[in-house]
């Protein structure tokens, strides 16, 4: 499905899926969301960019390989557990630090730390198996 239409806006909504995941992993904490579904819709955007534009062009364009991405969400997933540890409580015991932003304040913990460490687990493990797919398809087309 190559059609001059499904080219020229399939950039645009994987740029918008893209930022709508982020939107999505980052409201996890506090209502439904969070990384797994946030990197479902990342690898979905990645996906949809590739049947478009082609298997070599998306990897051109992520710049790192697919299960790199998912092994650097493994390592922000334990590193999240053992800031705990640093803390002497359980290992994964949720942390929160605040940090002033002008009027306001922004909390940082690491549940987020971990989310986000799902969240790459979940966007490289899909989209190298959502390239491979596509990849074979194009070899027998």
């Amino acid at each position: 499905m190559k059609t001059v239409i499904f080219r020229t806006i399939a950039p645009s909504l994987a740029a918008i899926m893209l930022v709508f995941s982020v939107f999505v992993l980052l409201r996890g904490h506090n209502e439904p969301g969070g990384g797994f579904i946030g990197g479902l819709i990342a690898a979905s955007a990645i996906a949809i960019y590739g049947i478009a534009a082609g298997v070599d062009e998306v990897r051109s364009a992520i710049r790192v390989r697919p299960l790199n991405i998912a092994a650097f969400g493994v390592f922000i997933a334990g590193l999240s557990g053992l800031l705990s540890l640093s803390q002497h409580v359980p290992y994964l015991t949720g942390l929160w630090t605040f940090f002033s932003v002008g009027a306001g304040e922004v909390a940082i913990s690491t549940p987020m730390v971990f989310d986000i460490g799902v969240y790459l687990v979940v966007l490289g493990t899909v989209s190298a198996v959502a390239l491979a797919l596509e990849e074979t398809e194009d070899d027998h087309a």
